[in-house]
């Protein structure tokens, strides 16, 4: 991999001409921003990420402007989104850069979430600053755990004072809603031990609670160590009952649950990841991020250094680009809407994708229903309870 990148000055942005693709000047509301640096990376993360290479930030910052200029011109958004990485990984001064680098391109309408994802390590007062100054309205915090042990085992580098220092920076800002992201099925997580890490969550007061099971991806770190028997995933039953715990437990602490992984009081849901879920158009900027235009879907290339390094020579961003079918899009869109506790709704489905649910899938519904998957109320269809402890299987019958 040729990562010389960094070595030297980068060309000036207003001097170089990108490809246009013809899928980045279409139009969407949502506008996701990839930042791809940590200070390392954890054992289960297959996100695109370099760590421990602050050296690529500036060039990054400089392709980064040079793939905002193929948008022609700037556009109106109403959700916002930096994720990463860790963009607060960056130096107050540079993320104060590209947050205002990119403000020029994609404009919050009034009344739109700006979002961004940071970790409680090395969140200052200067950085929650720099974010509020520049109008970020709503943070995810990447807590994941309070307990030490669960932390070291998840290679997280924060601790749970460093989670409460955080909190209580942002809700002394400008910043009205902060979320927590937590994981559950930690190897050697007992449910008593979840219980504790909810009540704790619940204890600091947030405005949405996203709970993630623990997944073992293919070509990480915690996939070779479970192959090789040196970390063992918690049994089945053992998740099921973490989960069922937190669809109970924080709706109890006035938490909706709005979909499969996520919990909001009233008025704090995640817009832009209903984007997402609705299956409506969005634009992706950055290493590694999809935009999704008009059915076309284009993924930028995951490496960071060929990223930056196609960028800056005036080359397309991305590596990928797949135009769906009539009927795929609407496939995706069940797949996509029935992660959403209100399922998919027939009307909105029809005038979405001009299809008729039940041509398309009728014997499909049917059959989850039968198995006590999924409820039809004629209006719509969702997951049951049951249903939600088997999510990806019952999702996967549609495609």
């Amino acid at each position: 991999m040729d990562e010389s990148c960094a070595s030297g000055s980068p060309p000036c942005p207003p001097c170089v001409t990108l490809s246009i693709s013809a899928d980045l000047t279409g139009q969407a509301r949502a506008a996701y921003v990839h930042v791809p640096f940590c200070a390392h990376r954890c054992g289960y993360c297959d996100f695109t990420l370099v760590a421990g290479r602050d050296d690529l930030i500036d060039d990054y910052l400089a392709a980064l402007e040079v793939e905002l200029r193929s948008l022609g011109h700037p556009r109106q958004v109403d959700t916002l989104f930096f994720g990463g990485g860790t963009p607060t990984h960056l130096p107050a001064d540079q993320l104060d850069r590209l947050l205002k680098m990119v403000l020029h391109w994609f404009e919050p309408t009034a009344d739109g979430e700006f979002s961004v994802e940071a970790n409680p390590y090395g969140l200052d007062g200067e950085k929650v600053q720099a974010l509020a100054r520049n109008g970020v309205n709503r943070v995810s915090l990447g807590v994941q755990s309070f307990d030490a042990a669960h932390l070291e085992t998840l290679e997280r580098d924060h601790r749970r004072d460093d989670i409460v220092a955080a909190m209580e920076r942002l809700r002394g800002s400008s910043i009205r809603s902060v979320g927590i992201d937590l994981i559950f099925a930690v190897p050697g997580q007992t449910v008593d031990n979840w219980r504790s890490t909810l009540d704790q969550a619940i204890a600091l007061a947030p405005d949405h609670i996203s709970t993630y099971g623990l997944t073992f991806e293919r070509g990480t770190a915690f996939w070779s160590r479970k192959l090789k028997g040196t970390l063992r995933p918690v049994p089945d039953e053992t998740e099921r009952g973490m989960y069922a715990l937190a669809m109970d437990r924080l709706p109890e602490a006035g938490f909706q649950q709005y979909e499969i992984s996520n919990f909001a009081r009233p008025g704090h849901r995640s817009r832009h990841n209903e984007v997402y879920w609705r299956a409506e158009s969005h634009y992706g900027v950055g290493p590694g991020a999809a935009a999704y235009l008009d059915g076309t879907r284009r993924l930028n290339h995951r490496s960071v250094t060929t990223w930056i390094r196609r960028t800056l020579a005036g080359q397309p961003a991305h590596g990928e680009t797949e135009t769906l079918s009539p009927e795929d899009r609407a496939r995706e869109g069940i797949m996509l809407g029935l992660r959403k506790v209100e399922g998919v709704e027939r009307d909105r489905f029809a005038h979405q994708f001009g299809l008729d649910l039940d041509e398309l899938v009728g014997s499909t519904i049917q059959e989850m229903c039968g198995r006590g998957w999924l409820e039809d109320t004629g209006e719509a269809i969702r997951l049951t309870r049951e249903g939600r402890f088997v999510a990806d299987t019952v999702i996967a019958e549609f495609l």
